[in-house]
């Protein structure tokens, strides 16, 4: 570092003794190598200090595989022992949350099921009715004896009984497993030291006909993302004016794993909105200045019309009695 600054420096120098427009362009020049020169040697720093991935981590990613078809022909048992394919729960109408974790995990499946739980608990739609959640574990030795038990605690946690056929829990063997969660995208790993598994926190938002439509992260989810996600999978078949209006409205961020605003589509809501307005205020005025204007031209057609009855009455010569000096002697 130290004879790198020395020969910047030097050279600074030299530029300055040339002058002019060679001064202001070798000064230019040099910043900027100067600039890059610390971002290279930052970068080379940054770089030394961060940590390779523990070993166990390996292959423990999410690679998003978005419009993507889920293997509907595979088969699973569900919550109550029937075997079943992927495919039967898909109905062509409703889009689908889907899950992949396991049931005697430690923590971080019980976390994220929590707040998933929590997120649906605070809107009006139901399990079953506007949507489903599936959950497919990733333990092959789990039993739908364990499923059940599972789905039980957390429908009694959502506390709606009537959404008991809008969320299964899925169990299978390896090949089925690694189907869909090569499918998705989901990498998850096995220690067998510890007995369990390592993977991501993350939901699929899958559409009616069992396509990847989204993505979303960690182990709480934003209200107005996931309702918005379902509405976008479904392609309108849910939700209300309100929810397509703020569709168009709001773009998703996949940097911030949630929806905002879309700058252009806001403009023509805008624009549309002043119109809206500016025709609720303008078209009944100029409605009632025609009305005025028809009745004025009415009256003042009405008032000539009298004019015209009323003079030759008041004018006529034939009368006798009326100007004498013309009537014949």
């Amino acid at each position: 570092m130290i004879n790198r600054g020395n020969s910047i420096q030097s050279n600074f120098l030299a530029a300055r003794r040339a002058g002019g427009a060679r001064h202001r362009g070798a000064v230019a020049a040099l910043l900027c190598a100067a600039a890059l020169a610390v971002h290279a040697g930052a970068s080379a720093a940054l770089a030394q200090r961060i940590d390779p991935l523990p070993k166990e981590l390996e292959g423990v990613t999410v690679e998003e595989h978005l419009d993507a078809q889920l293997p509907l022909d595979t088969r699973f048992v569900n919550d109550s022992g029937q075997t079943i394919t992927l495919g039967e729960l898909f109905d062509g109408e409703r889009p689908l949350i889907l899950s992949l974790n396991y049931s005697n995990c430690p923590m971080l499946c019980r976390v994220q099921l929590n707040g998933l739980v929590e997120a649906v608990s605070e809107w009006q739609w139901t399990a079953g009715q506007e949507y489903k959640i599936v959950s497919v574990s990733i333990d092959p030795r789990e039993t739908p004896a364990r499923a059940k038990e599972t789905k039980e605690k957390y429908l009694q946690q959502y506390g709606r009984p009537q959404s008991g056929d809008g969320w299964h829990f899925l169990v299978g063997d390896q090949e089925a497993i690694d189907r869909v969660a090569s499918t998705v995208g989901f990498g998850y790993r096995y220690v067998k030291d510890r007995d369990e598994y390592i993977h991501a926190a993350v939901v699929m938002i899958c559409t009616p006909e069992g396509r990847i439509s989204r993505y979303l992260y960690g182990v709480t989810y934003d209200l107005q993302t996931l309702r918005l996600s379902l509405v976008e999978a479904a392609e309108g078949k849910i939700g209300s004016t309100l929810d397509q209006v703020l569709l168009f409205c709001f773009h998703y961020d996949a940097t911030k794993g949630r929806y905002g605003p879309t700058a252009r589509n806001l403009m023509k809501v805008g624009g549309l909105l002043t119109v809206l307005v500016l025709g609720g205020v303008l078209v009944p005025y100029w409605w009632r200045r025609s009305q005025r204007q028809a009745n004025l031209a009415a009256s003042e057609a009405l008032a000539g019309q009298s004019d015209n009855e009323s003079i030759p009455a008041s004018g006529r010569s034939d009368q006798p009695g009326r100007f004498p000096e013309f009537q014949e002697s």
